[in-house]
């Protein structure tokens, strides 16, 4: 039995590691870094377009050779961490992320700062997977465990809104281009402490060759499914390139399965995704991100559009949500964690997140603030962080300590491709509801101060009508847990490691 097997519940793990706080330090350090990315460039990316000469038909590329190199490689990089060791995998995807972030704070022309946005993504994938992995084989009290990922999912959650803070401060008052070189320092402090803090657990390693075909097929059809969705954005589902990308990647995530399900050493075994309880959240979680990742675009638009914020002022309006998540993963989530069914916390915070939507379905140009968006937010993130965190936990439950990296993987493919689907989709809904508005309305709108509140008007019917399909989303969310998460709570019965593990309730060894 590896190291990584876990105690009973109660007794404390002597295997942990002595530097296992410190460590966690130097990993949240890294996850918030990789977290802020997603939306800090967002608030940077109108100055950015202006300064580099980017097209308004090519601006998108900026988000997407980030989203696509991240989606695609995940798998991959998952792997990777599993075979080079986890340790090892994470010190290089800091460096590399830190070089590929200064490479685009420098960048002189569109093509070098989309270069530079898709090798982020490349580093990103080897630096997620890893980082999950090594606190889910640091980690073995149950207890300390829901500690530990307690932080980490209210980082994992509440970062994207801290990145919109941040971008809004850095863009208003010093230059675009320090939305990136400020992962820099962030990623050399994490790679240095991670570098003479963390010791990896022996015996945790998959050793078996690398399923080059498997890395191929799901590469490829990871790319294509991001691909189709950002191109169904800005070119229509209609479109013949956006349906071809459908098709291949359909045709292509089917021949992966085909292919794991023959090879000896897969890239993604498929006991990780066949599980109930792990399936049942990966789908959950990936559905959830739909709706949150719709929804932030939305209130950014709304907030700077409708309302007249300013990017600082935008990125405080987020405050209450990243207050709400941190409280429901930390204080709701890791108390009840070892005492509740996880489907019983996963569920009600799905919930609870949907009733927040719900008030945001109310938006009118003249919403207030403190009476509207404020208790929705705070709704959406308790309902959320309450929702991560055991999710967190049980995303590897049962796996051998060999697969933590590509179970910890396909979590994080599941938001990423989640989160591709969501801006898009909600996107291409919002923008044809706010459309037939205006064509419904305008006739009746003769001044121009009357035809720009209707297009006013317009864009934030289109919002609404996005957020009702956003609350129906998380709903879903809500029904695959209760039907398919069926597992106790967390550290409710040690966990085994190696053969017929699968058929176990065990202690889960934790992943993002």
């Amino acid at each position: 039995m590896s190291e990584t097997a876990l105690k009973a519940p109660g007794v404390s793990a002597p295997s942990g590691d002595a530097n296992r706080w410190k460590a966690l330090v130097f990993i949240a350090l890294a996850q918030l870094m990789v977290v802020l990315d997603a939306t800090i460039v967002n608030i940077a990316l109108p100055s950015a377009q202006q300064d580099l000469g980017i097209s308004e038909g090519n601006k998108q590329w900026v988000v997407t050779a980030y989203a696509l190199a991240f989606g695609g490689l995940l798998l991959f990089g998952g792997r990777i961490a599993d075979l080079w060791g986890r340790k090892r995998a994470f010190v290089l995807g800091l460096a590399g992320f830190a070089a590929a972030s200064a490479l685009g704070g420098a960048a002189t022309t569109g093509a070098l700062m989309f270069g530079a946005r898709a090798l982020q993504g490349v580093f990103g994938a080897l630096l997620a997977p890893a980082a999950l992995s090594l606190l889910a084989v640091m980690f073995t009290d149950a207890k300390e465990r829901a500690k530990a990922f307690g932080i980490y999912g209210a980082i994992a959650g509440g970062g994207g809104a801290v990145g919109l803070i941040l971008g809004g401060f850095l863009t208003e008052y010093l230059d675009w281009r320090w939305t990136f070189f400020v992962n820099v320092p962030f990623a050399v402090v994490a790679a240095a402490g991670a570098y003479f803090v963390i010791r990896e657990p022996e015996g945790g390693r998959n050793r078996n060759p690398l399923d080059i075909p498997g890395v191929l097929l799901s590469t490829l059809g990871l790319v294509a499914l991001v691909y189709g969705f950002t191109r169904a954005e800005s070119d229509g589902w209609g479109d013949a390139v956006t349906v071809s990308m459908f098709v291949a990647s359909a045709v292509l995530l089917i021949a992966f399965v085909a292919v794991e399900a023959k090879v000896k050493a897969p890239l993604l075994p498929l006991r990780v995704v066949t599980d109930r309880n792990r399936g049942g959240i990966y789908l959950s979680l990936g559905l959830a991100i739909i709706g949150m990742f719709g929804l932030f675009l939305f209130l950014t638009y709304y907030l700077q559009i409708v309302k007249g914020y300013s990017p600082v002022k935008t990125g405080f309006a987020f405050l209450p949500m990243v207050v709400g998540m941190i409280t429901g993963s930390t204080q709701i989530g890791t108390r009840l964690m070892t005492r509740v069914p996880a489907r019983l916390l996963m569920g009600p915070g799905f919930l609870v997140a949907a009733v927040g939507m719900l008030l945001l379905t109310q938006l009118e140009i003249d919403s207030s603030y403190g009476a509207l968006l404020l208790p929705a937010m705070v709704l959406l993130g308790l309902g959320m962080g309450t929702a991560f965190m055991p999710a967190m936990s049980l995303s590897t439950q049962g796996v051998e300590p060999r697969d933590a990296g590509v179970a910890s993987a396909m979590v994080n493919t599941s938001q990423q491709v989640g989160g591709a689907i969501g801006t898009a989709l909600l996107n291409t809904i919002a923008a044809s509801a706010t459309t037939s508005y205006i064509k419904d309305h305008i006739a009746g709108a003769a001044a121009k101060p009357q035809q720009d509140l209707v297009k006013l008007q317009g864009m934030v019917h289109g919002y609404s009508t996005a957020i009702w399909f956003a609350v129906g989303i998380l709903v879903l969310s809500a029904l695959i847990v209760f039907t398919f998460v069926n597992a106790g709570r967390p550290g409710a019965a040690p966990v085994a490691s190696g053969e017929g593990v699968e058929d176990e309730v065990p202690v889960p060894v934790i992943a993002h």
